[in-house]
């Protein structure tokens, strides 16, 4: 393996904008490398475990991305102490496959009290942290977003903070002018998650369908997206 003259990075990645734009962000940069691409995954049904993202449209977006796709897998009702043992071997075997890397990078925005947990889950294991976006202004930063070229539908609404209806919704300029005045613009206190499907961080865009908006604890709706009947998800 050729030595890497930049600081390799691992980045969290879950399938929305935020992990997205992170990549972009640390690619423009030029300070570091992104090997890879870091996601947890539910055991029973093979999604990303908050945004509900298929496991197939995650390797649609890793292959967009030009990377390779590890997973840690999880139970779908999981701890602290479940989610960091998976964790911790995931890191483990990144470190094997990519000697010298002991930093991962999530797409964090706002919330230091996540960011102080994720600081103590990677320390315990001889990792450090990386967060290229913690601190921004939400707001125009959903802008650049869009204005960058970022394309992503909202695959989960909390419905006690938002309206069902939008779910599946575009994350575009006419969605944040919807939005009520206390709902961040990146959905960053958990209003909402994305399914990116195009970006600058991609050769080219995924072909991605729409099905069913589905009701679970009786408060979060999920959009079920799913790669289009091609051979590997992306768009022609």
């Amino acid at each position: 393996m050729p030595e890497m003259s930049t600081l390799p990075v691992l980045l969290a990645w879950s399938g929305g904008k935020d992990a997205a734009w992170a990549l972009h962000v640390l690619r423009l940069g030029g300070e570091v490398e992104v090997v890879g691409l870091l996601s947890t995954v539910t055991r029973e049904y093979g999604r990303a475990s908050m945004q509900g993202v298929h496991r197939d449209v995650l390797q649609a977006q890793a292959r967009a991305a030009g990377l390779p796709l590890l997973e840690a897998p999880i139970p779908a009702r999981c701890d602290n102490a479940v989610y960091d043992a998976a964790m911790a071997d995931a890191l483990q075997q990144a470190q094997a496959r990519w000697p010298g890397l002991r930093t991962a990078a999530f797409g964090d925005l706002l919330l230091a009290d996540i960011r102080q947990y994720r600081q103590r889950q990677l320390a315990d294991v001889g990792w450090d942290l990386l967060t290229p976006l913690f601190g921004r202004d939400t707001a125009p930063l959903a802008r650049q977003m869009q204005a960058g070229g970022l394309r992503a539908n909202l695959c989960c609404v909390d419905t006690q903070q938002l309206d069902a209806r939008l779910a599946g919704h575009a994350f575009d300029e006419a969605l944040l002018r919807e939005l009520p005045a206390d709902v961040d613009p990146c959905g960053e206190n958990g209003e909402f998650h994305t399914c990116v499907w195009d970006g600058p961080m991609f050769a080219a865009p995924l072909a991605l369908q729409q099905g069913d908006t589905v009701l679970r604890d009786d408060r979060f709706a999920y959009v079920d997206f799913s790669l289009a009947a091609s051979r590997d998800g992306l768009a022609d």
